[in-house]
């Protein structure tokens, strides 16, 4: 028996990528996990992958800059399962690259929305459900950007500050309820997001050589460190920033 299981998961951003390794990984681990994101063929498939490893899962199409999407997503967790137990809000986007000078206005508010403000909501929206349910963990993803800044990605960098500062700040608010809330920071991770610069033969020897451990990390290793942040063995962690970053950050 796990402590994942019969819990109930919500992963924001839970269909590709880190979202979908996550979810995975808690469903192998005996938890019932809701998905969701905005494509429905991908919820489907990571549904699918959740059953066929013995799990539960479940997708709800939600885009976390809306509001009320946020507040049904919630909802529908509650109708579907009965509870909420943990949170992970992962969904996140990265739109800019190059100096502060050339920045849209477009590029800004929609980084924004999502990355700051899907957190924030989320966070409103999730919280009273999981207090409702006898406390819990929230896990957001934030970045190491967020720490150590990258020169080109000025607001995705200070979105991902922006994160860690909401989750300590929402910590401090709801400790004594017996409501833990951290986030990872991860470094580059081999996923869809980051292939372009994976793959692009000027930068990728230069973001390697910021690896100590001399590689990209993989999204199944930031799963384990969220579950792990979930898990009785850091029931005396709360408003930590947990660095999966093979180093960058040191």
């Amino acid at each position: 028996m796990t402590p994942f299981a019969d819990k109930v998961v919500l992963i924001t951003g839970g269909t590709a990528g880190i979202g979908r390794a996550t979810a995975l990984a808690f469903a192998r681990a005996g938890a019932a996990v809701v998905v969701a994101g905005r494509r429905a063929a991908e919820g489907a498939a990571a549904v699918a992958e959740m059953e066929t490893a013995g799990g539960r899962g479940r997708f709800v199409r939600a885009d976390v800059a809306e509001e009320a999407d946020i507040a049904r997503l919630v909802e529908d967790t509650l109708k579907i399962y009965g509870r909420l137990d943990f949170a992970f809000n992962n969904a996140g986007i990265h739109l800019e690259h190059g100096p502060i000078t050339t920045l849209t206005s477009d590029v800004l508010q929609r980084t924004l929305a999502v990355n700051v403000g899907g957190v924030a909501l989320c966070l409103k929206h999730q919280i009273p459900a999981l207090l409702a349910s006898g406390g819990g963990v929230i896990v957001n993803n934030a970045s190491i950007l967020g720490l150590r800044p990258l020169p080109n990605c000025a607001v995705y960098n200070a979105s991902k500050a922006a994160v860690i500062s909401l989750s300590r700040s929402a910590a401090l608010e709801n400790a004594r309820a017996g409501l833990r809330i951290n986030t990872v920071c991860p470094a580059v991770i081999e996923t869809d997001m980051t292939a372009a610069l994976r793959d692009s033969s000027d930068l990728r020897a230069q973001l390697l050589a910021l690896h100590p451990l001399g590689r990209f990390g993989t999204a199944e290793e930031v799963a384990g460190a969220v579950l792990y942040l979930c898990s009785p063995a850091a029931a005396y962690a709360t408003g930590v920033n947990l660095t999966v970053d093979g180093g960058y950050g040191i």
